[in-house]
């Protein structure tokens, strides 16, 4: 189940944070224990007047104590401001994620789905599909992820997240729930979707599919060995 083996350095590209931690968070943990190198980039950064100066204090807190819980090598951010993605340039995005993987030296890349009702994770899926073509590319895989209260929201008449790949997580649930804690300003109780008992519950139900307790589940848009 999944494709963890032979893996050395992984890229991880979250429109905002704690779409990682949602959608990647166990697999992340995985990767880790394996020993393999974990890189973080984040496309948005949120900008006033839409957000208030203590919470994007609070935030880059959040990411800091995340980057720590993960060990991450490296987090990149892009800098481009929250739910205004698809209006840069797509070239721009294009480069930077070249620049992140090469410098990451990356073989394994975790994106948002493209399939996503946020127009951000959209927009990077877009960005990461062509920035690692694989004649353009050292990258060998690209795999999507689902993020809770955004894949699951897309609109009935759209393409929808069709998991092919799915990584056990049961060693790591906890963990993962642990560090989603630590985004005090993005969770809330159940029924809330990005809440403990719903990321339980949604990894419990990626688990049966996949004959495990707990699982994440991807989509493999290009697997190359």
């Amino acid at each position: 189940m999944g494709i963890l083996s032979s893996v050395s350095s992984v890229l991880v590209l979250a429109s905002h944070p704690d779409d990682e931690t949602l959608g990647c968070g166990g697999t992340l943990l995985r990767h880790r224990s394996l020993g393999d190198t974990l890189t973080w980039c984040i496309g948005t950064r949120p900008t006033a007047p839409t957000w208030s100066e203590t919470v994007i204090k609070a935030k880059e807190r959040e990411i800091e104590q995340v980057a720590a819980a993960y060990g991450f090598a490296r987090v990149h951010r892009l800098g481009h401001p929250a739910t205004r993605l698809a209006e840069v340039d797509r070239s721009i995005v294009i480069s930077q994620l070249r620049e992140v993987a090469a410098e990451a030296k990356a073989d394994t890349v975790y994106c948002v789905a493209g399939e996503d009702i946020h127009q951000d994770h959209q927009a990077l899926f877009a960005a990461a599909a062509s920035a690692f073509k694989p004649f353009r590319s050292a990258v060998r895989s690209l795999l999507t992820y689902e993020t809770i209260s955004s894949t699951d929201l897309a609109s009935p008449s759209a393409p929808a997240f069709r998991p092919n790949v799915f990584t056990d997580i049961g060693a790591f649930i906890d963990e993962k729930l642990r560090i989603l804690a630590l985004y005090e300003s993005e969770i809330a109780t159940a029924p809330f979707p990005r809440s403990p008992e719903t990321v339980r519950a949604l990894a419990q139900v990626r688990g049966a599919a996949a004959g495990v307790r707990y699982a994440e589940a991807f989509q493999s848009i290009r697997e190359s060995r």
